[in-house]
């Protein structure tokens, strides 16, 4: 089982029996623990000035090629003040502005392989989620308004349509008498693409 949390950690368990495989961070700044023992329970650390992360993941949906191992999460770098008594008394350390990335986490290392900064605003936006298919593409809506297919193995931008408004929801993919086609709400309006056929 693959699941990135909230807390920061990208997790591999063992789906028959639940042992953890691989806890690794998947965000760069991580305040509050040093790791995942080997009971699977996080090693906590004592609170610094900064709680990082706030949220590294939360609504977007996630996507997981198995052919090139792959996970596909988008992820947060954002960090807060914490709020506790002692710092109170200091001056606050300086946040950096939040930034969110799509990531691709190759689940054996829980390493980075490629990621892309999401452009537009970070704060206040729903969050959709992306979509891999057993052809190696990635589908994502970012919040700009664009909807892009990407070579999943390698991040590559392939396609994008300039939809204009804001994406809600993860793309979909479904088959018509054998064609393929992917689509994604976007505002108002459900549209729907189709893949070239073999041959065209």
């Amino acid at each position: 089982m693959l699941f990135a949390n909230r807390n920061g950690f990208f997790y591999v368990l063992d789906r028959t029996n639940g042992k953890v495989l691989l806890a690794k961070p998947f965000v760069r700044k991580l305040t509050w623990a040093s790791g995942i023992g080997a009971d699977g329970r996080p090693e906590f650390q004592k609170e610094a000035a900064l709680s990082c992360p706030d949220t590294a993941t939360n609504w977007n949906a996630t996507a997981f090629d198995p052919k090139s191992r792959l996970y596909y999460i988008v992820a947060l770098e954002k960090c807060t003040l914490n709020r506790a008594a002692e710092n109170w008394r200091q001056k606050p350390p300086k946040l950096d502005p939040a930034q969110k990335y799509l990531r691709a986490l190759d689940i054996d290392t829980g390493k980075v392989v490629w990621e892309k900064p999401e452009v537009g605003p970070v704060e206040g936006k729903r969050d959709a989620g992306v979509l891999a298919t057993a052809g190696g593409l990635l589908f994502y809506g970012d919040p700009s308004g664009d909807f892009e297919a990407m070579n999943g193995a390698t991040g590559e931008a392939l396609w994008h349509f300039a939809a204009g408004s804001e994406n809600k929801t993860s793309p979909m993919t479904y088959m018509v008498d054998g064609r393929q086609f992917v689509a994604i709400a976007v505002g108002p309006n459900i549209l729907c693409f189709g893949l070239p056929a073999k041959g065209e």
